[in-house]
């Protein structure tokens, strides 16, 4: 008689993935926290989307 036995998949560790991009992390100064804050509120964007925003328009104008 065959039966048929699965291996158990182990589950991974830690929390899944939530994106696809690579993680940055540093550390900055409260003041700017601040800054990015406001201007995140001001153009109604989350935090890390300031960021990135931000992040470019620096390499735009260094680029440009």
């Amino acid at each position: 008689m065959s039966a048929s036995i699965k291996k158990a998949i182990p589950k991974k560790r830690g929390r899944p993935a939530t994106g696809k991009d690579p993680m940055l992390a540093g550390r900055v100064p409260a003041e700017m926290i601040v800054a990015v804050e406001e201007w995140a509120e001001r153009y109604s964007v989350s935090r890390s989307e300031a960021v990135r925003r931000l992040i470019q328009l620096g390499l735009d104008v260094e680029c440009n």
